[in-house]
């Protein structure tokens, strides 16, 4: 399968696999790569440029294949070395960097400059265009379906797929509730030029995370996630579990007085916890609606060839089929 995406990366299926934290190590980035698509390591949960730039050297041990990394930049009172994690990216020779968070236009020049392909995340037609006028190769649109954090917008794929089709020149993929070979269909025909998964990547063999959240994936229904820090405008999609109701009461019985301190008990820093240790009531957790869609643990490269092998049958014969002759 050939697309604008195929051809920037020089990958072999339009397929992406998103920055997670704590998910987006090596083996993670490896696995996708050497299965034809995408891979992204998680520059963040690196903690330090050195950090990142061991993290990309075993990854370059693992594969052959293009892979990139994640970099979201977040507001902080102590910001994370972004420029020492910008120096790392270029010093490695990595050729393809996912931005996501705030406007990565500070950090633009030194990326191009190194011939670093720039795709962001982004949730809304607005912050795609504002990606694409600062030089940005290609946008991962998110919908309000994705784990992690949608926007305020609330607008579901269905009909941000086709907006960004409207409104954009650069290519884009769909990101956020993607996870089978329909999907990837459907953002093809919708005017996407690929697929960026995060939730579905996570139940595959080679995700370095517990069982339990392997498991916990798998069990779930895509009625199944809650939207938390609403009220805070950071929301975030997660799985629902003992923590998370417990967040959703403060909410609820704080209303606007709410800080975030009043929940940083079951936020922050609780990703080691789950995805290492398996403890599934620790916090809140990203998580897609996709999990509605997700029934098995199959290996990355038997996950992107069932994909791929379902969208083709499906553009080749259920669509061609409708037509009359």
């Amino acid at each position: 399968m050939k697309t604008r995406i195929t051809e920037l990366f020089g990958i072999k299926h339009p397929i992406i696999q998103g920055g997670m934290h704590y998910v987006g190590f090596a083996e993670m980035a490896a696995a996708v790569s050497n299965a034809g698509g995408l891979g992204i390591i998680t520059g963040l949960t690196q903690r330090t440029p050195e950090g990142l730039a061991k993290e990309i050297e075993r990854c370059k041990g693992m594969t052959d294949k293009p892979f990139g990394v994640n970099l979201t930049f977040l507001p902080a009172v102590t910001p994370p070395d972004y420029p020492g994690f910008i120096k790392t990216i270029v010093d490695s020779g990595v050729k393809a960097v996912e931005t996501a968070g705030n406007n990565p236009q500070k950090y633009m020049p030194a990326l191009k400059e190194a011939g670093i392909k720039v795709i962001h995340k982004c949730t809304a037609v607005r912050h795609a265009l504002k990606a694409e006028s600062i030089g940005c190769d290609a946008v991962s649109v998110d919908g309000f379906e994705c784990g992690g954090h949608p926007g305020e917008d609330d607008v579901g794929n269905w009909v941000l797929l086709p907006r960004a089709a409207e409104a954009l020149k650069i290519p884009f993929v769909a990101s956020g509730g993607v996870g089978t070979g329909s999907q990837l269909a459907a953002a093809l025909a919708l005017g996407a030029d690929g697929i960026n998964m995060g939730t579905r990547f996570i139940a595959t063999v080679e995700a370095p995370v517990h069982q339990n959240v392997k498991d916990a994936i798998v069990a779930a229904t895509e009625l199944d996630t809650r939207l938390i820090m609403r009220p805070l405008r950071n929301t975030e999609r997660v799985l629902n579990n003992a923590a998370v109701q417990t967040l959703l009461a403060k909410e609820k019985e704080m209303g606007a007085a709410l800080t975030f301190a009043d929940i940083a008990e079951e936020v922050a820093g609780v990703y080691p916890r789950i995805m290492k240790d398996g403890d599934m009531d620790a916090g809140g957790w990203s998580c897609g609606m996709v999990a509605g869609l997700i029934h098995d643990v199959p290996t990355c490269k038997e996950l992107i060839e069932r994909i791929v092998s379902e969208a083709e049958a499906i553009i080749r014969s259920r669509l061609e089929g409708m037509l009359a002759a």
